[in-house]
């Protein structure tokens, strides 16, 4: 890829404006979970290191082009102190005069955060005139908020124009990581898509059926096939009005030389409870009172013998309802397969997606895969095949 790092631009002396991503959940005017705030450290700290003054630019909920107090950045100032071990001098805008002052206000060594880039209207507007506003506080521009790339806002792909840019160490790890996974990777490539609707998530299978060597689909998404096969899948979720998407996403497939893992066992429940009384037949027998909400054993037995022979592998979404117990077994079972070989050099394993990422976390083996996503519609959009402005906006 033709962009820019942190190595390849000068930062002494410069002010730095960088996009981060800290849209943190918050409680009670609290940080409740700061992630986010810590992966950009490693970029603050590198500016800082090299003489640069960092200023940072961020979006916090969705005011909509209105000043919301309760959407404040202010509000994550305690949070990214504790973090950086670092002053923090907050600008209450983040262009004009107010940004000019806090930032001739910060001292080298400090980080200044400025106000929520949603405050104003032209931001998810791309608007030209906010993002000049915006590029006249700095000398440099750095995007660290590979979770907002898929906006073409002022912030995020206007700004990108107008000034010498680079890609900060956490937008830098995630596009190394999706490069090595899809861009070039080393094959075989599995791909795992689980969710429960195949319509929310046809570009998706669309373009991975032309890009990896095996796609495993599991959770909701697997009955839609298995029903667009004509096989009965009892009171399960599935969209059956998506068969015949489905079969021409199978025959894409084949046409592609992909090959399409399916269950070939299921576990099915009367009720949707944790702990409700189950059982495992083959997948296509299940009984027509009860709901298909994990694969079984054997289908992980084979999905461990794929991954086994693969040396990449990418992962958005879960096998079965893996938010309530037992039905999260084969999730954990396949994910646990995944760790040990990308622990014991074996494969190349990039997991992202909310879902996805709870999921891992509750298995215990978010750690052990090569690289970990939390970017949501950013990470959707690229599995999808989609240009991502803020991406682009970074190429040379």
């Amino acid at each position: 890829m033709a962009w820019k790092t942190l190595d390849d631009v000068a930062l002494a002396g410069k002010t730095v404006l960088v996009r981060v991503d800290i849209n943190v959940p918050m409680e009670n005017g609290r940080v409740t979970d700061a992630t986010r705030i810590e992966k950009i450290v490693p970029t603050i700290e590198d500016i800082i290191a090299r003489g640069g003054k960092p200023v940072l630019l961020a979006h916090f909920d969705r005011p909509k082009g209105k000043v919301v107090p309760e959407m404040s950045l202010l509000h994550v100032v305690p949070a990214l102190e504790a973090a950086t071990g670092r002053k923090v001098v907050f600008g209450a805008d983040c262009v004009g005069d107010v940004a000019a002052a806090a930032i001739a206000q910060a001292a080298l060594g400090d980080v200044v955060l400025l106000e929520n880039t949603r405050f104003h209207a032209g931001e998810e507007k791309n608007d030209p005139a906010l993002a000049q506003a915006m590029a006249d506080l700095g000398d440099v521009y750095v995007n660290d908020a590979f979770s907002a790339a898929h906006r073409a806002h002022a912030s995020t792909a206007g700004i990108a124009a107008l000034l010498p840019k680079a890609a900060g160490r956490l937008m830098e790890a995630e596009l190394r990581a999706l490069e090595a996974a899809l861009g070039n990777p080393v094959r075989p490539v599995v791909a795992v898509g689980g969710g429960a609707k195949v319509s929310t998530k046809l570009d998706l299978l669309g373009n991975l059926v032309t890009r990896v060597d095996h796609l495993v689909i599991g959770g909701g998404m697997a009955n839609t096939f298995l029903v667009a096969q004509g096989i009965e899948v009892g009171k399960s979720l599935a969209e059956r009005d998506m068969a015949g998407t489905a079969l021409e996403i199978l025959a894409k497939a084949k046409a592609a030389g992909c090959t399409i893992h399916l269950p070939v066992d299921v576990v099915v429940a009367r009720e949707f409870k944790a702990g409700a009384t189950n059982e495992t037949v083959a997948a296509d027998a299940c009984p027509a009172d009860a709901m298909i909400l994990d694969a079984g054993p054997q289908t992980v037995a084979a999905l461990a013998s794929v991954f086994g022979a693969a040396k990449t592998l990418i992962w958005n979404g879960p096998l079965g309802a893996f938010e309530i117990e037992p039905f999260n077994a084969a999730t954990n079972a396949a994910a646990r397969a995944v760790a040990a070989l990308t622990r014991a050099g074996a494969l190349v394993s990039v997991a992202g997606g909310g879902d996805t990422v709870a999921a891992l976390n509750a298995a215990g083996v978010a750690g052990d895969f090569t690289f970990i996503s939390t970017a949501g519609g950013a990470f959707l959009e690229w599995m999808e095949g989609k240009d991502l402005p803020g991406v682009t906006a970074l190429l040379n």
